[in-house]
């Protein structure tokens, strides 16, 4: 397999040794062994800082879509209301999802270039439609955009809705997460982004309002939350824990931990405001409107003129350098730098930003 020196896609990340390491033991049987429930605790425990919730964390087996739908399933009878507060791809899919299952969806769509700023609208469909549920997107990775939630998350608990329902993939470890502060219920993540892991587990925080519905629901299922609910409590899990994942994931949360949050955070920010300042620099436009707030994790860019997708992403990997496109209404529009754990460092983003600029010249 072809790889490349200069890895730029937003997650999966390059890997740190660390987190290698951690499939390099023979583990015993997670179902007997109490090693694997002191692992167990701790990472959850590192998950709690990172989200910043005293909520339980729910860990999962699978790619962070596992915790997306999980907490959809196990949160929705079908017709229950749904106020899905889209800014891109991933907005507007969390609301389609929510759809599928039959619940009654409306959405508050922003263009993708753009973040949520005016909270009238979304105050008063909450106000109107009276949700059971609101959904948004924290980091819009294909956007490369941050929506605040704090305001979204007052007005929730303002209007007594039920559950908010935060998409934290792209953010966890690499943006302030304040999940008790935003009076967020399910703040959901996944391993190969900002905690520089593999994409094989999953995470979610689970407010006791929430956990109150999930036994309304008593959803059933590979991707239940319920049966989580006592689990590490009576080490009997609703399937064989992944011992490796879970032990690579504690290993890419103690990478973030022993750096400290605030210095990780400011790792991140410096990064991406040296990138978008080059970027600028080299005369392509960033994407993200100029009122929008870019992410921290994750800088798109629109297509350099005279280039198509195909031909751009295929010049840039002979010069060693793999960044990725975008998706939906985006593709083909936009490629994508993913700054975020490992990746968001100054030297490796130099020499991409270098590649870049001999390629466009």
């Amino acid at each position: 397999m072809q790889t490349y020196p200069i890895p730029m896609v937003p997650g999966p990340v390059k890997l740190p040794q660390a987190v290698l390491n951690a499939y390099q033991t023979n583990y015993g049987s997670a179902d007997l062994e109490p090693e694997f429930l002191e692992l167990h605790h701790k990472t959850e425990s590192n998950l709690q800082m990172i989200l910043g919730t005293k909520n339980r964390i729910v860990i999962q087996s699978g790619e962070g879509m596992l915790a997306l739908w999980s907490a959809l399933k196990s949160c929705l009878f079908p017709g229950d209301r749904v106020l899905a507060v889209a800014t891109g791809v991933f907005g507007d899919g969390i609301g389609d999802m929510a759809s599928s299952m039959g619940a009654e969806v409306k959405k508050i769509s922003r263009p993708y270039d753009e973040t949520i700023s005016d909270m009238s609208e979304i105050e008063a469909a909450i106000v109107k439609f009276k949700p059971k549920m609101i959904t948004v997107v924290h980091c819009e990775t294909p956007s490369g955009t941050l929506n605040p939630i704090a305001e979204l998350g007052r007005l929730k608990h303002r209007y007594k809705t039920p559950l908010l329902y935060v998409d934290a993939v792209s953010s966890a470890g690499g943006s302030p997460v304040l999940c008790d502060e935003w009076h967020v219920d399910l703040c959901l993540g996944g391993s190969q982004k900002c905690l520089s892991s593999l994409p094989d587990m999953a995470f979610l925080s689970v407010s006791d309002t929430a956990w109150e519905v999930v036994r309304q629901v008593d959803y059933v299922g590979y991707d239940a939350l319920k049966p989580f609910h006592n689990a590490p409590a009576e080490h009997y899990f609703p399937y064989t824990p992944n011992w490796h994942g879970v032990a690579s994931l504690n290993a890419g949360t103690e990478l973030i931990l022993n750096e400290g949050l605030d210095d990780s955070f400011a790792r991140h920010e410096g990064v991406a405001a040296f990138c978008r300042k080059k970027l600028n620099e080299m005369g392509l436009s960033l994407f993200p409107a100029l009122d929008a707030e870019p992410s921290p994790t994750v800088t798109a860019v629109k297509m350099p003129h005279g280039f198509t997708w195909p031909e751009f992403d295929a010049t840039l990997r002979q010069h060693g350098l793999v960044v990725g496109g975008s998706f939906g209404p985006l593709a083909g529009k936009v490629f994508r730098l993913g700054h975020m754990g490992t990746q968001a460092d100054m030297e490796l983003v130099g020499r991409a930003l270098g590649v870049i600029e001999k390629v466009i010249a």
